[in-house]
């Protein structure tokens, strides 16, 4: 695929997804939302990747919205606002529902929208050094798209502070708060990343996308009689397939799994 915003590499099943616009702290822009968009359609969908990293070049991770993009928004009628703003809002739902982990590398500070794309992560690792901020409140705006995700990671109470104050915080309120899970030096981030990618990498890579898709179903849903009904369903169907089958069989006799002895 020809990217002009983002570099895409894959190795060891494991793809890597780069915003590439340092010069802009990699702002996003009408091109960067289709860019990715399209990255991570084809990645979801390609067998033979089992995680994906989502990093960034230069001294920022994403620092939300291009000025320029901006400044072209502000002279938009209703219906062309309402468009671009669910390309936007398809982007952030296509990345949270891939079915392929998502790892976000943080290397710097990450901000507004930049902090949609960490939520919509599975596994976020930040430098030490990075700060967060829901600025929106500050150029009379909100974190509308972004928004559920946010809320679902950093929980309703942060997400009232933040939201309505626009201050920056750290990464380690960051991760005291959820959005984040791994807050390391910089120079352990790759081998954090590293790590933890090549781990998914060896997990079913079946059991992986239903475990995924389990927590995103069930994450605010009432444990009722359908819901139980319904995990006694995804449990039977998964013991039935191919990937389910093969794990209880190499775990009685004591050898690698086939999706392993792939890797």
């Amino acid at each position: 695929m020809q990217l002009d915003t983002l570099k895409l590499s894959v190795e060891h099943h494991i793809a890597t997804v780069t915003l590439n616009r340092p010069d802009v702290r990699n702002a996003f822009n009408e091109t960067v939302i289709e860019e990715l968009t399209g990255a991570f359609r084809a990645l979801g969908a390609n067998d033979d990747v089992r995680a994906i990293v989502l990093a960034a070049e230069g001294v920022a991770f994403c620092a939300g919205a291009d000025l320029n993009w901006m400044k072209k928004m502000a002279g938009y009628s209703d219906a062309e606002n309402r468009a671009d703003a669910m390309t936007l809002a398809v982007m952030l739902n296509t990345i949270y529902r891939c079915p392929k982990p998502v790892i976000a590398r943080v290397q710097g500070d990450t901000y507004a929208g930049g902090v949609g794309l960490a939520a919509v992560a599975d596994i976020v690792v930040a430098v030490d050094t990075a700060h967060f901020c829901l600025s929106e409140a500050r150029l009379g705006l909100i974190p509308a798209t972004i928004g559920p995700y946010v809320i679902r990671a950093l929980g309703e109470a942060a997400s009232r502070r933040y939201f309505l104050t626009a201050e920056r915080f750290t990464a380690a309120a960051a991760q005291r708060h959820g959005l984040v899970h791994e807050v390391v030096a910089a120079d352990a981030l790759d081998a954090t990343v590293q790590a933890l990618a090549e781990g998914l990498a060896q997990n079913s890579p079946n059991a992986v996308k239903e475990c995924k898709r389990l927590v995103q179903d069930f994450a605010s849903r009432p444990i009722d009689d359908a819901a139980i009904a319904d995990t006694a369903d995804r449990i039977a169907k998964i013991r039935a397939s191919d990937e389910g089958r093969e794990g209880v069989r190499s775990f009685l006799e004591k050898r690698a799994p086939s999706w392993r002895d792939a890797s």
